[in-house]
């Protein structure tokens, strides 16, 4: 008699079955998850971190329009300003870039030294 017929060893057999399949169900939940998680992550803009330097005079312009943004009661970034310019620029022709771009006034490239 080495067969075991102890109800308590064969319930616990029956029970490590479903559990593994269990195991296995989440773990591909988890892996659609992540899928999907990838799928969100890719569909975002990428933003590029970057600096310049400019005139006193266009930081006091960004201010004017700025403060014009507000009386319509929109407040808006330096940065969306920025890109809105960046956005009316692209719709110019190539002569009109250029008389824009030659109206500007040239500054030495680089950080200001530190007074």
């Amino acid at each position: 008699m080495t067969e075991n017929t102890n109800p308590r060893k064969v319930a616990a057999k029956r029970t490590a079955a479903p559990r593994r399949t269990a195991t296995t169900k989440t773990a591909v939940a988890v892996s659609e998850k992540k899928v999907k998680k990838e799928k969100k992550i890719d569909s975002k803009i990428k933003v590029v971190r970057d600096s310049f330097t400019m005139p006193q005079s266009d930081y006091d312009l960004i201010a004017e329009i700025k403060q014009k943004m507000l009386k319509t009661g929109l407040h808006v970034k330096k940065s969306e300003l920025l890109r809105a310019g960046l956005h009316v620029l692209s719709k110019q022709t190539a002569a009109q870039l250029k008389q824009t771009v030659a109206s500007l006034e040239k500054i030495k490239t680089g950080r200001p030294k530190k007074a």
